[in-house]
């Protein structure tokens, strides 16, 4: 072998090893490849979301589908089409994060996100939709690489809903004069001194 086809071979193996993938068949064997797994391998260890990693493993496929086009659902309470939104997105598996929208910060991040107003409204990835239609939201999440049937852990839990526009936390305010009374009561007590040419 001549030098030339060995530093191919060793970059080659270099390059294969930076795209190394790990699954586990349906027999238990563990699987190393540079190829993803199928899709009917049991769950990977994978990040899921923006800012974490999700508190089940989640199958491949699903866990790619939520990292690159993750899904937001706003809605109301008393809104029976927000109900439906959420339980059709619970019965194909999909994980969502739930913004709930209530007040007018929560109305203004609502336009912000792009609806006229109108609940309920998801977005998956960068795609938009107002008012809940499960055929158009059936096509939207299959185009961003959601599986088409539930493959979501049994085991896996919602995270709570959220205000669209939590509020900003309270900083107490000092009061300046109980500040100045309890510095001077923490201050070291000063040496009393005699005036000048005082002699006891």
């Amino acid at each position: 072998m001549t030098g030339t086809m060995m530093a191919l071979l060793l970059c080659a193996g270099g390059a294969s090893a930076q795209q190394m993938y790990k699954w586990v068949d349906a027999s238990g064997k563990v699987t190393f490849s540079d190829q993803p797994p199928p899709a009917n391998t049991k769950p990977v260890e994978i990040k899921a979301g923006v800012g974490g990693a999700a508190s089940v493993p989640l199958p491949y496929a699903l866990a790619q589908a939520v990292r690159s086009q993750p899904v937001v659902l706003y809605t109301r309470s008393k809104c029976d089409f927000c109900d439906q939104a959420r339980t059709f997105l619970k019965e194909r598996g999909i994980p969502f994060a739930e913004k709930t929208v209530q007040t007018q910060s929560d109305e203004a991040k609502l336009k912000e996100a792009g609806s006229d107003g109108r609940l309920p409204f998801i977005k998956i990835g960068r795609a938009k939709s107002t008012g809940f239609e499960a055929g158009a939201w059936n096509t939207m999440l299959t185009e961003a690489s959601y599986p088409e049937k539930k493959i979501l852990p049994a085991t896996y839990q919602y995270p709570k809903p959220t205000s669209a526009a939590p509020p900003e936390p309270v900083v107490p305010k000092v009061d300046e004069k109980a500040k100045a009374a309890q510095d001077a009561e923490r201050a070291p007590p000063q040496e009393k001194t005699s005036p000048p040419g005082f002699v006891f």
